[in-house]
């Protein structure tokens, strides 16, 4: 089925420039993507304003983050059965009530802490939806000679949405409470208005899906473990973003140690941010010169040797440099494993597929911020970033001798290991 549609395409595809859809697309989740890391700063010093508690802040993140862990298998069957492009004009409909109403209870001085717990969870719930459809839409959006330049896009476009967001975030809460979530809420209308315009269909023709919900919530995860170098990569993510919640927390508390003030330790994560912006810009043009193998296996080594490099480096600044050189790796990682799983996966099964992905990858997330904290109150910084480097070097080293990853496929034969969903 993917050979035919190839076929029929004419060899001279439009840039992706001039892809209206992809553009409308792309410049809606940027925004949308703004709003978010705008009221995800906020979200914390809200709380602490409200009741004064470290725990409580720490709960609303918890909260925020628990459907990427609970939801990921149900909203990827789910996602599969729905329209994509309904889905995610519902999502950005609710999520712009529920974010809005934090901004009206503020502005009637009536909000409480479990207004805003709710609303972490419904806005948390909502995002992984909307992200698995966005996600599956891609390769119906642009040519699939084009998929990597697109993730490389969609890479730039979370980086910079972070880098610029952050900042942001905290300015617009200075200026008034309620400002970053009508910010937000704001965004979340202007990533509809561009869904509302945008033409191409989001997902190929399929036949309805009558059987059980809970078959199909496996069907994902059965599927990513018959495909042995699709299952060995999302394992090793998910090895490293473990490493990197771990690291964001031993950074934090080293710049701390040697004096760093909070102005300083918000521009050292922005040399981060620019790191994986230029990353993502300079990923389409690795993944055409390297093979997948070279990718994942220089990925983990150049991770390997870079953690121990913050025990030699002093300072915020020469932190921030060190944290921004693993940043910049990490969106050729990104832009070449998820171009060859969207080529190789059936549409009818993305989200699915798209849900075991992440229920993995963002799984550790929490589990190493959990370690990361315990690791930094047990043994202190220093000895936490040895710990960290004899993780990455494990993890390279697998990356390595993994025989899966030795006989990569590459991105262009994708085409050949396709196949029509039973």
């Amino acid at each position: 089925m993917t050979d035919t549609v190839r076929e029929e395409v004419p060899e001279k595809v439009p840039p992706l420039a001039r892809n209206r859809d992809f553009l409308l697309l792309w410049q809606g989740a940027a925004v949308s993507g703004l709003g978010s890391n705008v009221s995800g700063v906020a979200y914390p010093l809200l709380v602490l304003a409200l009741t004064g508690s470290p725990a409580d802040a720490g709960f609303t993140g918890f909260l925020a983050l628990l459907p990427h862990l609970l939801f990921q298998l149900p909203a990827g069957a789910l996602v599969d059965r729905w329209n994509r492009r309904q889905t995610m004009i519902w999502c950005d409909v609710l999520r712009c009530l529920a974010i809005g109403s934090v901004a009206a209870a503020l502005l009637l001085d009536r909000l409480s802490l479990p207004h805003i717990l709710t609303v972490g969870f419904v806005e948390g719930t909502l995002t992984v939806f909307f992200q698995i459809a966005a996600s599956a839409a891609v390769p119906n959006v642009v040519h699939p000679s084009q998929l990597a330049a697109a993730l490389s896009r969609n890479e730039a476009r979370a980086r910079g949405a972070t880098m610029l967001g952050k900042p942001l975030g905290g300015l617009l809460f200075g200026l008034g409470r309620a400002a970053p979530f009508l910010f937000d809420a704001v965004s979340y209308l202007w990533s509809l208005v561009s869904l509302l315009l945008i033409r191409t269909r989001f997902q190929a023709e399929r036949s309805p899906r009558g059987g059980p919900l809970h078959r199909e919530l496996t069907e994902g995860v059965r599927w990513l473990w018959r495909h042995p170098f699709i299952r060995t990569t999302t394992f090793l993510i998910a090895g490293s973003n473990l490493l990197f919640q771990a690291v964001f927390l031993t950074v934090i508390m080293m710049a701390r140690g040697q004096g760093a003030s909070s102005a300083s330790i918000g521009l050292m994560f922005g040399l981060g941010a620019v790191g994986g912006v230029l990353g993502s810009l300079v990923a389409p043009g690795v993944e055409r010169r390297l093979s997948m193998r070279a990718v994942v296996v220089g990925a983990n080594w150049v991770w390997a040797l870079l953690v121990p490099l913050l025990l030699v480096v002093h300072g915020p600044y020469l932190l921030g440099a060190v944290y921004g050189l693993m940043c910049f790796v990490g969106p050729v990682w990104n832009v070449v494993t998820s171009a060859y799983q969207l080529a190789v996966t059936p549409d009818a099964i993305q989200g699915r597929v798209l849900g075991a992905v992440g229920l993995v990858a963002y799984g550790a997330v929490p589990l190493g911020s959990l370690i990361g904290g315990q690791l930094l109150s047990r043994i202190g910084a220093d000895s936490t970033v040895w710990v960290l480097a004899a993780w990455m070097v494990l993890l390279a080293a697998t990356a390595a001798l993994s025989p899966s990853v030795r006989s990569a496929p590459s991105l262009s034969g994708a085409a050949a290991e396709s196949a029509p969903t039973a």
